[in-house]
This record gives structure tokens, sequence and C-alpha cells, in this order.
């Protein structure tokens, strides 16, 4: 059923295209996103370099994540026919996940789409990678929704996360470029809003700061919970959540920081980082601070969705399934930052601070 509707979909919409792309392309550039409604810092960088310093090229942005709900789905619709109207006259899409005009459509032949992703690398399978397994999509509707098809070029940080993406896009990996996402500048800039930050939260002042960015996926709040345990009558250190918005974890007062603080203001504030299976290890790792990974749903996780990263083996005295023995090895203090440089280089190259004029001249480049 759903197959057949998935079919009946791409054969309506692309009709309807065809008017759309009627329309005359001009020097514009769409970025299209579902992971939020306002554009993210990754988007919100390429943008402000082309206005500022190439105001020649039209840019038009479309963000807008699909609501909960029959009715919501429907309203999405609306959203979907602006984007096809977009993209009938732009040179270059650039998006950051699946989004189904773009995947669906047949486009026209002067359109170059750059997929730059939503994350900086993939620890965990996605796509292509974890079609047919307990936490991913059937092949058949995969398939029938053309997942992730028509892209010219992806983007990857690094020549071994290529690897992955060349599995989770299906894409052959020469058309997958090694460039960092505009999200390094920023994690690498001098300003971490210290000062901010400890006026709205003075009780962490004097204490180490311990982030912990979980992955959002089921199983997440017992895990938060066994933390909490661990650090509420520790003194000496400060644990904070940076969750998913859709996350399960209860927003728990003593354990959140007040302020508008992004999870990239967090880490680059935190003492002490605590991840799993999350691409903000990729993100963590460029500030060399002490990075830990709890996995207490290890085997489960490897069985029912598996990983491209194996955090054990990359960070074998830094990963651990049991909270107690990881908040000991936080106290102990003796950090082995080998690993972590290592990680670094191997998953995340030639980052600087010039990410968003390297990608925004790649872009130009398709115009």
């Amino acid at each position: 059923m759903a197959k057949a509707f998935s079919k009946i979909f791409g054969f309506a919409i692309n009709f309807a295209y065809l008017f759309f792309k009627l329309k005359k392309t001009e020097n514009k550039i769409t970025f299209i996103s579902r992971q939020s409604d306002i554009p993210s810092l990754d988007f919100r960088c390429l943008i402000n370099e082309i206005k500022e310093n190439y105001p020649q090229y039209r840019v038009d942005v479309l963000c807008k994540m699909i609501p909960s709900g029959l009715t919501g789905k429907i309203s999405y619709i609306f959203e979907m026919l602006r984007q096809m109207k977009s993209l009938a006259s732009s040179r270059v899409a650039v998006i950051d996940g699946y989004c189904i005009p773009v995947c669906m459509l047949k486009h026209k032949s002067d359109l170059t789409v750059v997929q730059i992703w939503h994350a900086l690398g993939a620890v965990k399978k996605f796509g292509w990678q974890s079609v047919g397994t307990k936490e991913g999509r059937s092949e058949s509707i995969s398939r029938a929704m053309c997942m992730h098809r028509n892209y010219d070029y992806v983007l990857a940080p690094s020549k071994k996360t290529a690897e992955f993406y060349s599995e989770g896009f299906d894409i052959a990996l020469g058309r997958i470029k090694v460039l960092p996402l505009p999200r390094v500048d920023f994690i690498l800039d001098n300003n971490n809003r210290e000062e901010e930050f400890y006026s709205l939260n003075p009780q962490m002042k004097n204490k180490k700061i311990v982030l912990y960015l979980p992955t959002f996926r089921s199983g997440e709040a017992m895990a938060a919970d066994l933390l909490k345990k661990q650090f509420v009558n520790k003194k000496e250190y400060r644990l904070i959540f940076s969750t998913h918005p859709l996350s399960e974890v209860k927003k728990d007062e003593g354990f959140t920081a007040k302020g508008n603080f992004s999870s990239y203001d967090l880490m680059k504030l935190a003492d002490i980082i605590i991840t799993d299976y999350s691409a903000c290890a990729f993100e963590a790792s460029l500030l060399l601070k002490p990075l830990y990974f709890f996995i207490p749903d290890y085997e489960s996780y490897m069985q029912d969705r598996g990983i491209n990263v194996d955090v054990k083996k990359e960070f074998p005295s830094a990963a651990f399934e049991n909270a107690e023995l990881l908040a000991d090895a936080i106290k102990k203090d003796n950090y082995d930052m080998n690993s972590l440089e290592a990680f670094k280089e191997k998953y995340v190259e030639n980052a600087d601070t010039n990410s968003t004029k390297n990608l925004v001249k790649f872009i130009l480049k398709q115009m």
C-alpha cells in the first residue's frame, strides 16, 4: 500500500513540476532543510558569506520541519510546492538531509545538487546502510521514495568518512568531496561566551563542567538517569545536558544550563564532554578536551542499528557501558589525549577557520 502510494505521489509531483520548470533558470542558490524551522549554523554561515561577498547571486532559504500528525503532513505539501518552485529556477540546491522534491523529481540538467548533511560525520549507520535493520527503513519504501537520489556531490569531513557516506548515500566515492562543514569555523573561534554563561549560571563557577550530548534514540532517558545518579552528589563537577529537541530525556533544572546556549557554545565552555553514538563526537574532538563515551546499550545498538565508528576500539580507555566506571575514570583525570588527537585527524581533515569560505567557493564553481 505504502509503496503504491509513493509511486502515485511521485508521478503527481513530477507532473506538477513540469509547469514549474517552464521558469527561466536564474543565478540562484536554494537552501532546503527539514531539520528545523530556522536555518542551521552551517546554512547561516554559508548564506552570510554569499550575501556579503557575492551579492550577484540570489539566495532562497526554505527551512521547515515536517509537522506531526496527518493534518501536519498534508500541510507540508504546500511547503514542497515552494521547494519545487525554487528548485526549478535554481542553478544550485544545497541540502542537509533527505528532501522529497530533490530526490523524487526529474530536474533540469543545469541544476547541481550538493548534499552537505546535518552532521560532521556518522558514528552510527544511516541511510542505505541501515535499510532493512530494526531502526532503518524497508528497502521497498526507500526505493519508492528515491531515498538520497539525484545528488551531484556529497560533502564529507574526511576520506574515512567518505567511505561511510558512499554506503549511506549509495553514491560513488568520486562524487564525494572532502570539505569540513562551516560549523568548524565557529567551534574553533575564540568566542566562548564565558562571561555571559557564568552570569546566568553562577552556581557552576569554579566547578568542572561535564557536558552530556546523547544521540536521539530509544533508551536515552535511561542512560541519562544513570549518569545523573553518578554526578548528583559530586560537588567538584556540574553535569549538564544538551539533548535533541525531540529527546525523551526529562528537562531537569539541576542538570540544565540557563540561557540560550547551543550545543557548540556548551562544548566550548565544558571541561569534559560525554556522548554516545552522536556525531557531536567529531565536533568535540576539535576542541581537544577529554571526550568520553557512555554506551550502556552497546550490544543491542550494534545489533539493531549498527555503527561505522566503534568507539570502544577508538577509545579503549574512555568508552564505558557502566556509569560508575565512567565517573571513576573522569575523577582519576588521566585521559589519553593521543587517542583523541588520532581520532580528530582521522575523521576531520583540514580543520581550520576557512571552512565556510572553502565551501562557498566550491558551491559557486557549480554556478
